[in-house]
């Protein structure tokens, strides 16, 4: 198959997802967005789980924790940009000590010492950010090999991987082995909570994408959601009504 006969499909693709009249009002590029789960998912079966299973049979439950620690220490320095940029300030300090501590005295991030001491980890990203100043999440998009996202969130992630650790590393092959790194054991760690999801969702990609929306707006409002905000989002979740068949002559 050509490059010209991939791009005609995945336009094509795109064409059809968006005059679709079934796609619930939160998720219009369905059809698209169920092709790159389906990518993703084969991808995932292919390569990534079969590697994050042998990862986790012969690397320790210390190290990984450890390998954990240090990739969660660097994201700190991020996680308390975006406190700041949310207007957190006491966040965003607790943020960067937890950095300085663990950087130091827990051995470049191996141990996590500053829970311990009262300095609790936050989940702030740009796109929560984003949230916060009060822009929309825009319709629901499955990135490939990235997973669930919204519009605002796919930019949050470009900005945030802009301020992350991975460009402060110029030798590209010590980066990318890294960052490859980083995928495995993240994907290691959540071996448990996939085969879960198989047994239990009757349709994977609604209960993902579902999850990921409420979720996410959890994460924006800081866990205080109205209940016409779930409202909303529910309605906005809900696939529209089935045009009704005309009246018989």
């Amino acid at each position: 198959m050509t490059f010209r006969s991939v791009l005609a499909a995945g336009l094509a693709a795109l064409l059809s997802a968006c005059a679709s009249t079934q796609a619930p009002k939160a998720d219009p590029l369905e059809g698209l967005n169920r092709a790159t789960h389906a990518f993703n998912d084969a991808a995932d079966r292919a390569v990534l789980k079969p590697v994050a299973r042998g990862y986790k049979a012969v690397t320790p439950d210390a190290v990984r924790s450890g390998i954990s620690n240090v990739f969660s220490n660097l994201g700190d320095v991020a996680t308390g940009l975006n406190n700041v940029l949310q207007g957190k300030p006491r966040e965003g300090a607790s943020d960067f000590g937890r950095f300085v501590v663990n950087s130091t005295l827990g051995v470049l991030g191996l141990f996590d010492v500053a829970t311990p001491m009262g300095l609790d980890r936050h989940d702030e990203d740009f796109g929560q950010t984003l949230g916060k100043w009060g822009v929309g999440p825009g319709p629901y998009l499955v990135l490939p090999f990235m997973g669930p996202s919204t519009l605002r969130d796919a930019v949050g992630r470009g900005v945030d991987s802009q301020a992350g650790w991975s460009k402060q590393v110029d030798h590209v092959r010590t980066r990318n082995a890294t960052m490859g790194v980083e995928l495995v054991n993240l994907r290691a760690s959540l071996l448990g909570a996939g085969e879960t999801l198989e047994e239990a969702a009757l349709d994977k990609y609604q209960f993902l994408r579902d999850a990921y929306l409420q979720r996410r707006l959890r994460l924006v409002h800081d866990g205080k959601v109205s209940p016409a905000q779930l409202d909303q989002l529910d309605d906005d979740l809900a696939p529209p009504p089935k045009p009704k068949d005309p009246p018989a002559k």
